[in-house]
């Protein structure tokens, strides 16, 4: 049987892991689950689950998540380039834009990447 070669498959899972490793640079700890999805033409969509450090997890037990989105809000844009680079080069398209989103009640963080849109052929 011949093998079934996706490269779309290919291209998020190599951003999965590309955010999954820049998580475990930043934080000292990575998600235990990345799925990159492309959201449209133009915007890719990487959701990690169980993303939070032990510490993070403790202040959201204590009632403190707004300390949590802030704190790693911050962090994400000291950092913003080096995802931005990571998905540049994955992809070989330019990003436009980039955010993160930080669900803290559930240890999830959502980076959002927007690309420059391709002529029309």
């Amino acid at each position: 049987m011949a093998e079934n070669h996706n490269p779309e498959a290919s291209v998020l899972l190599g951003v999965s892991n590309a955010m999954v490793k820049l998580h475990k640079e930043q934080f000292g700890r990575g998600p235990t689950t990345a799925r990159a999805h492309f959201a449209g033409p133009d915007m890719l969509v990487c959701m990690l689950r169980d993303a939070f450090l032990p510490a993070e997890r403790k202040l959201v037990e204590l009632g403190d998540a707004a300390r949590v989105r802030d704190t790693r809000t911050a962090y994400q844009a000291a950092t913003a380039g080096d995802f931005i680079t990571a998905v540049e080069q994955i992809l070989d398209r330019k990003v436009q834009a980039f955010a993160s989103g930080i669900d803290a009640e559930n240890s999830t963080v959502f980076e959002v990447f927007s690309f420059e849109s391709r002529p029309e052929r």
